[in-house]
This record gives C-alpha cells, structure tokens and sequence, in this order.
C-alpha cells in the first residue's frame, strides 16, 4: 500500500487516477446530504487515525467528511493527546496505530515525522502539512482548476507569488509530474526548497523563479498565494516588507491571462497577500477549492488503501 508524503513519488499515472476519482465522486455526491455515505460506500469497515500537531480547519473536517463519505470512520486527536515523539518513539507509534487502524493522516511540524511513521508503520500515511510540503493542497487546487477549464492541467500556466514555503513546494512537484508551466515570483532570500526545483527540472519540468510579480503572472492561467507569515514564525514585520511587492491585486490579475482565477489555501489576511477585490471577486475560487480538499482526499484516501 503506497503513501501520500509528497506529490514527486506518485507516478504522473497515479496523481492522475486520483483526480479522475475525484472528479467523478464529486458529481455522482451532487443533491446529497454532505453526511450521507457514497453509493458504493468503497471504505465500509475501514478507520483512518486524524493526528494533528498543528492547529486545522480544512484538513481537519475534510478528511473526517471524507471518511464518513467513504463508508468508513475516523479517529481524530490532537499530538498532545497522545504520545507521539514524547512518551515514545514516532516508530513505536506507528507499529501500534498499524495494529489498530488502516491508514493515518498527520498534520506535523516536520516532514521527518511523516517520514518516520512512513518506514516504521504498515498502513499508509497521508502527509496532511508538513514543514517540506502540503500534496493535499495542491492536489485540491488542480481539481479546483480543472472542474473550472474543463480540461486536464497538463499545459496550463500557474503562478506563484510570495514566500517560497511548504505549499510552493509542492506545487513545484506537480507541476513537474503533471506537466505545467510553473513561474515563482519570490523575493530574494525566501526561494523555494533547492533541491525540489532541481529534481522537478531534471524531470523536465518548466519551473521558473523570477524576481517580480508582474514577470510570475504575465499570461498565468492560475495565479496563487498563500499567507506571507506561517505558524510559529518570528520577524513579521521585516518579512512582510520583503513581502508586499508580491501581493495579489486587481491590476496585477489583469496581467494575467483574460479568463485567469485566483486561487489560496486558506487561511487569508486580506490587505496582505491579497486584496479584497480579488479574494472575493469574480476570479476566485477559494470556496470551491476549500471544498476540493475532501473530494480530493476522498479519492487520495481511496489510492493508499488500493481502491482505485
């Protein structure tokens, strides 16, 4: 049974099967009470542990709802609950929950805490945020794209713009897998981890870092961002001045292209990353790529445990 830490190890085979899923449980759910089970309940007698060192909104219930959908049941706890990486081992964690449940999802503070239970445990695991990368995100942003242009993301033109973080990441994995055009419009200092922009270019994939935000959207398909300033980080004001030449506005969506939307994993701060005019204008997405997360991790969930 495979698991879901990053969207560079899934084959471009595999990313696609679980967005070809996804799309398909979403339309065949529509008129449905959001509690009630899928037709072919394809998860019945399954349960997914939901572990969180990190406070969530969207991951939180989206993979509760996913499981619920499925036909299955989850187990939702917060680390401080338990005695991840405290009390005892991250490994000796994993071979218990294997005994008990059939796949994990943990929001972590670092990616060798994912890793860890990975190696050690027999049941898949999800990465559900890491400090390295956010794949569930992404994956709920494609979808987002594609049920909006009606066709395959392979050949689009995203843009990124802000801090080079977790997210970035991972959109510079996919892009490099599913094969589209990717421009980073990042300030000098908070470039995107050295090491995924050159895998993703050794697998041929068209990733750019540029050093204006007018050069990173010019004729964009999709423009997103997320907040300048994540959990637990210091030195906020000086970063948020590197910051503010990036931020989304109307005049720089206009640079885009003509039928371009805008897209942000949530939570926002309006004023900073984004304008109000474009957070809740005509271009953005946000809410339908908020409720992606549990289509698509209905269908990640699905590709762990050998369903699709």
């Amino acid at each position: 049974m495979p698991h879901f830490l990053d969207l560079a190890t899934p084959t471009a085979a595999g990313l696609r099967a679980i967005l070809d899923d996804a799309h398909k449980r979403k339309a065949a759910r529509a008129g449905f009470p959001k509690g009630a089970v899928d037709a072919d309940a394809p998860l019945a007698g399954h349960t997914a542990a939901l572990i969180f060192e990190k406070p969530s909104t969207r991951t939180r219930f989206s993979f509760a709802q996913a499981m619920r959908q499925l036909g299955g049941s989850s187990i939702t706890v917060s680390a401080a609950e338990m005695q991840l990486g405290r009390g005892e081992t991250v490994e000796d964690t994993a071979r218990v929950l294997s005994r008990m449940v059939d796949a994990v999802m943990l929001r972590a503070n670092s990616h060798a805490t994912v890793e860890a239970l990975a190696n050690a445990g027999s049941v898949p695991i999800i990465n559900g945020l890491t400090d390295i990368s956010h794949p569930c995100q992404i994956m709920a942003d494609i979808l987002t794209f594609e049920e909006h242009a009606g066709r395959p993301v392979a050949g689009s033109c995203w843009a990124w713009l802000g801090d080079g973080n977790n997210v970035a990441n991972s959109l510079i994995e996919a892009a490099s897998v599913l094969g589209f055009d990717l421009r980073l419009g990042v300030p000098h200092g908070y470039d995107p981890d050295a090491g995924m922009i050159a895998t993703a270019c050794a697998r041929r994939g068209s990733i750019d870092v540029v050093r204006t935000a007018a050069e990173a959207v010019e004729g964009a398909d999709v423009v997103v961002t997320d907040t300048w300033v994540s959990m637990g980080q210091e030195d906020t004001k000086a970063k948020l001045a590197d910051m503010m030449p990036f931020q989304v506005t109307g005049k720089l969506m206009a640079g885009a292209a003509k039928e371009a939307v805008f897209l942000h994993c949530l939570p926002a701060h309006r004023g900073e990353e984004v304008t109000a005019e474009v957070i809740d204008g005509p271009q953005s997405l946000i809410w339908d790529e908020a409720e992606n997360r549990l289509h698509v991790q209905k269908s990640i969930l699905l590709w762990c445990l050998g369903k699709l």
